[in-house]
This record gives C-alpha cells, structure tokens and sequence, in this order.
C-alpha cells in the first residue's frame, strides 16, 4: 500500500528530470552530477550552476540519510490527500554526498520526526511504472 492515499497526483516527469525518474523506476536513487566539474545538483538541471558545462553524470545516492528540516502536514492542499493526513513532507540530506538534498516523506509516527534524524530509504510503488522514494527511520 502506497505512502499517501490513492488518486494523489503523481510526478509527471519532463525533459530535466526523465533520467531521475527512470532511475527511481529501478529503485536506484541518483543525482544528477557534473560531467565537468563533478557539482553534484538537484532537482536536475540542463547546465552545471558551479562551470556552466552541459555534460551530465548520475551518481548513486547513499540509503541512508538525515532529516534536514520537515513538516507535519495537516490540511490536505488536494482532495485526494485528505485520507493521509497527518503526513510528514520533509527536505533530506545525504552527509558526504555534497550539497544535494531531496524533498520526500518520512513513513512512521510523525510526532517522532526530528531535525536530524537518521533515515533509511525505501520505495513506495505508486503505480506500475513508479516508484517514489521515501524513508522512515533508522
């Protein structure tokens, strides 16, 4: 069973982003990089912001993770979340893997959220054809 109710829109993946996706498809959790200067980035981006280059690479994320900030969402922004709440949305950080940071949901009690909790990632099958990362406590 998915994180959050069924009906809740899903990504609709476009030309900067297609590659994460297809990575997310085989539960593979990668960030764009640099293929000049090695900058990691995300969301991803056609141009390095660190040397302008055009030349990507994706490189492999860490499981595991910290919370870097968060919040208890209580007030379902769109119908068909209203079945979920209360539900986590929260910024994650990977410690020695750059500045990259990845806006998901915590899976468990959302009163034990805390700023820099450590967290393992796990994949949430949405439909057929996505997965979406997601990541409860470690």
């Amino acid at each position: 069973m998915s994180y959050l109710a069924e009906g809740t829109p899903l990504p609709e993946p476009n030309m900067d982003d297609a590659s994460f996706w297809e990575n997310c498809a085989r539960r593979r959790l990668a960030f764009q990089a640099c293929g000049n200067c090695g900058t990691l980035r995300h969301p991803p981006t056609p141009v390095c912001h660190h040397c302008r280059s055009t030349a990507v690479v994706w490189r492999q994320a860490p499981s595991r993770g910290r919370v870097y900030s968060y919040t208890v969402v209580h007030h379902a922004a769109h119908d068909a979340v209203r079945p979920s709440v209360p539900y986590v949305v929260a910024v994650i950080a990977f410690p020695d893997f750059g500045p990259v940071r990845l806006i998901s949901n915590i899976i468990g009690d959302p009163k034990a959220v805390q700023v820099d909790m450590p967290v393992e990632l796990v994949w949430d099958k949405v439909s057929e054809t996505m997965f979406l990362p997601r990541f409860k406590p470690v």
